[in-house]
C-alpha cells in the first residue's frame, strides 16, 4: 500500500479544524513535496520529517513523495504536522499498520533526533478530536492541558519510536489524566491589606458580584492601582466551563504560563500597547489582552495615557464579548468577556479637586487630558468611584481592622448564585428584556431615577446600567426587589 491517511488539527483562533494529511508514495526521482497551503514553518517540516525518521532507525522512503494538507483552502502554519507526516510516511511505506492511524488523530513538532516537541493549541485539538471520537496523541509538554477535557482520550509520547510501538500494539502508551499537582493554588493579594477607602472597596464588591465595569479616579498615590489589583481575590473560582475556556485561550497563545489555566486572568497592559495588542490582530490573528482577560479582569492603569485610537476599539466587545478580526485570508473570532477596571488621575499633575495639595492645571490641559477618553467609553463604564486621599492616622490602623478577601468572596458568590438561579447570566448580561422582568422599580423610584438620569444628561445605555447595578446591590443585600436606597447608590456611582 503506497497511500496513507493521517488525521490531525490545525489552529485557526479558538478552532481546531480537522486536517487529513494524505501521503502518497510513488515511482520517480526521489523528492518529498507538500501541497495545502502550507507555510514556511510546515514545508521546512520535510528536513525535520527525513531526519527524524533516519534517526529513530526506520527506513526514509527513495521515492517520490507526495503530501497533501487537505482541505486545500485552509492555511496550515507551525510545526504542528511534523509527527502526522513523519507517520504518514512511514505507514505508506509499511513500516507501521495503516490500521491503527484510522482511530488515532495527531499533533507535534519533531526534533531531528525523532523525539516530540509541545505545540499551540493542543486543547481545542482535543475538545474536537473528543467530539469526532478519536484518540489524541500530543507531546509531553502538552499533556497537562490537552487531559482538561474530561471526554478526550489522550496519549503522550516522548519519541516516534515509543508512539511506534504504540501503534504496533507491542507497548501501548497509557491514557493521561490531569495531575492533582498541576492545579496550582490561586495566590492574590488580599483586600484587608488597603487601609481605608471603604467606598471604593464597595465598588469593588458591586463589580465582582455583578460582572459591572469600574473606574476609579483620584490622585496619585491614594490606592487605585493597589485596589484594582485585588478585585481577583474576591471574584467567585472558575466553573468547569470557564476554565476550559480561559484553559482554550491560554492554550492557543505564545509563551503561555500554564499556572493561570485554574484561576481568574488579570491583565494589565502597558499604557503604550497598541490596539492590535489590546484585542488582537495579525497576519495570522492572534488573541490580545481583553481575550487573554476572559472571564477574568482587564486593568487599565492611567487610562488618559492610552492613545484614544486604543480605547475606542475596546467599546464594541465591551457590549459584545467578544471580537471578531478580518483578514484577507480568513476571519477569527476570539471571545473576549472581561471585567474592566481602570485607574486614572483627575488631571495631568494629578491633584485637581484635592484639599491637600494645590492643582497646577490650566483649563485648556485639563480639557485636553479628559479629552483622551471618550464619551461613548466612559458611558460603558457601569461604576465610576472617586478615591481620595486618606488621614495620615489612617496608616497605623492594624489590619485586623480591615474585612479580608475571603469574607467578602462569599457575599460575591451569594450574589452571582442568586443571580445564575433568576436569569442565568450575570447582570452585567442582562438584555433590556430581562431588566424590564428583573429591575422593576415603584413609582416614586422610577421617577427619581428618570429625574437623574434628565439632571445627569445620562443616556440611555447609562439608564439600563444603573438598573443593572442597583439589581447586583439588591442580590448583595439578599433582597428580591430593587429598594429605594439600592437605587439610589447605583445612582451615585453615575454622578462622578
Amino acid at each position: 500500500m503506497s497511500l496513507a491517511i493521517v488525521y490531525s488539527r490545525a489552529k485557526a483562533g479558538v478552532d481546531a479544524p480537522l486536517v487529513t494529511v494524505e501521503v502518497h508514495l510513488s515511482n520517480g526521482l526521489p523528492c518529498l513535496n507538500i501541497v495545502g497551503l502550507p507555510e514556511t514553518a510546515v514545508k521546512e517540516s520535510k528536513d525535520r520529517v527525513r531526519s527524524a525518521i533516519i534517526n529513530s532507525h526506520f527506513e526514509f522512503p527513495s521515492r517520490r513523495i507526495t503530501i497533501n494538507l487537505a482541505p486545500a483552502d485552509l492555511p496550515k502554519e507551525g510545526g504542528r504536522f511534523d509527527l502526522p507526516i513523519a507517520l504518514g510516511i512511514l505507514a505508506a511505506s509499511g513500516q507501521i499498520p495503516l490500521e491503527a492511524l484510522h482511530s488515532h488523530e495527531f499533533l507535534g513538532e519533531l526534533g531531528l533526533t525523532g523525539e516530540l516537541r509541545a505545540v499551540q493549541g493542543a486543547l481545542p485539538a482535543a475538545i474536537k478530536s473528543a467530539a469526532a471520537n478519536r484518540a489524541l496523541v500530543v507531546p509531553p509538554n502538552n499533556i497537562n492541558e490537552a487531559a482538561l477535557c474530561e471526554q478526550a482520550t489522550i496519549y503522550a509520547a516522548n519519541t516516534l519510536l515509543q508512539l511506534s510501538a504504540h501503534l504496533h500494539g507491542r507497548e501501548t502508551l497509557t491514557p493521561a489524566t490531569t495531575s492533582a499537582d498541576f492545579i496550582t493554588a490561586e495566590d492574590y493579594p488580599d483586600l484587608n491589606e488597603v487601609k481605608g477607602q471603604a467606598q471604593a472597596k464597595r465598588a469593588l464588591e458591586i463589580a465582582a458580584a455583578g460582572n459591572h465595569n469600574l473606574l476609579f479616579s483620584g490622585p496619585p498615590g491614594t490606592g487605585k492601582t493597589m485596589l484594582a489589583s485585588r478585585l481577583p481575590s474576591i471574584l467567585p473560582p472558575l466553573t468547569q466551563q470557564e476554565m476550559l475556556a480561559v484553559a482554550t485561550i491560554v492554550s492557543i497563545s505564545p509563551n503561555h504560563a500554564k499556572q493561570s489555566f485554574f484561576q481568574r486572568p488579570f491583565r494589565n497592559p502597558h499604557h503604550t500597547a497598541s490596539a492590535v495588542a489590546l484585542v488582537g490582530g495579525g497576519s495570522n490573528p492572534k488573541p490580545g489582552e481583553i481575550s487573554l482577560a476572559h472571564h477574568g479582569v482587564l486593568f487599565l492603569d492611567e487610562l488618559p495615557e492610552f492613545q484614544r485610537s486604543v480605547l475606542e476599539v475596546l467599546r464594541e466587545p465591551m457590549e459584545s464579548g467578544e471580537i471578531m478580526i478580518s483578514r484577507a485570508s480568513q476571519q477569527v473570532c476570539f471571545p473576549a468577556d472581561f471585567l474592566l477596571i481602570a485607574a486614572m488621575n483627575p488631571c495631568p499633575c494629578g491633584y485637581y479637586g484635592d484639599l491637600h495639595c494645590a492643582c497646577r492645571c490650566t483649563p485648556d490641559q485639563l480639557r485636553r487630558y479628559r479629552d483622551k477618553i471618550s464619551g461613548p467609553l466612559l458611558d460603558r463604564i457601569d461604576i465610576h468611584v472617586a478615591v481620595n486621599r486618606l488621614p495620615a492616622n489612617t496608616f497605623s490602623q492594624a489590619a485586623h481592622n480591615e474585612e479580608n478577601s475571603t469574607d467578602i468572596r462569599q457575599r460575591v458568590i451569594q450574589a452571582r448564585q442568586r443571580q445564575q438561579q433568576r436569569s442565568q447570566k450575570t447582570n452585567a448580561q442582562l438584555s433590556n428584556k430581562d431588566i424590564a422582568q428583573h429591575c422593576q422599580l415603584n413609582n416614586n423610584d422610577q421617577t427619581l431615577l428618570e429625574h437623574a438620569v434628565t439632571k445627569l444628561h445620562l443616556s440611555p445605555r447609562a439608564y439600563h446600567r444603573i438598573l443593572r447595578v442597583a439589581r447586583t446591590i439588591a442580590d448583595l443585600d439578599g433582597a428580591e426587589k430593587i429598594a429605594h436606597a439600592h437605587l439610589a447608590e447605583a445612582i451615585g456611582y453615575r454622578g462622578g
